[in-house]
């Protein structure tokens, strides 16, 4: 497995839960990770595929009543064996990419009105992720006693630690850029 192919990893995490098809595994990513980390059906296909020739993954039918003949997949033992190795390697990539940061570094091509437009869609886009967050916190608050929501619970923490100074940010940058030059 190519080391640059974290969707990889991630979609034998997914499949170690359960039997999914690519389309429950976009939905999955967008539901529960995807405050950090995104898939497309772009690269979720070909990862797919590549998992399937490699033996890390196997067919395990078509989703029930789709309509649609979806392949369901499961992780196989040398799938499983693959992200356990994964989660004992303690390095890990952690990459930011924000569109809105790289709008402000070049934003003196535009005025201080763009900016402030730029940061309060962020500021907006990052309240409604942190309300869901706490609703994930509230929820799995009541589950912790299984092993899994432990897990999950510690990262939705982190995110809700990061989206509130995120807005300890906004509030900041929206004040020096509403001083006069």
């Amino acid at each position: 497995m190519a080391k640059d192919r974290k969707i990889d990893l991630v979609i034998l995490g997914l499949l170690f839960h359960e039997d999914l098809t690519g389309y429950e595994i976009k939905k999955k990513i967008d539901g529960s990770i995807r405050f950090f980390w995104k898939g497309s059906f772009g690269s979720i296909y070909p990862s797919l595929s590549e998992l399937l020739r490699q033996g890390q993954v196997e067919k395990a039918g078509e989703a029930p009543a789709s309509g649609r003949g979806q392949i369901r997949y499961r992780i196989t033992a040398s799938g499983r064996e693959t992200l356990k190795a994964w989660l004992e390697d303690s390095r890990a990539s952690n990459e930011l990419r924000y569109e809105t940061m790289v709008k402000l570094f070049f934003g003196g091509a535009a005025d201080r009105k763009t900016a402030l437009k730029t940061v309060g869609a962020f500021e907006a886009q990052v309240r409604e992720d942190l309300a869901t967050l706490q609703l994930y916190r509230r929820n799995l608050e009541n589950v912790l006693q299984q092993e899994d929501h432990l897990y999950y619970y510690l990262t939705v923490v982190f995110g809700i630690e990061v989206y509130e100074a995120y807005l300890s940010w906004c509030e900041k940058a929206a004040a020096l850029l509403a001083q006069p030059r």
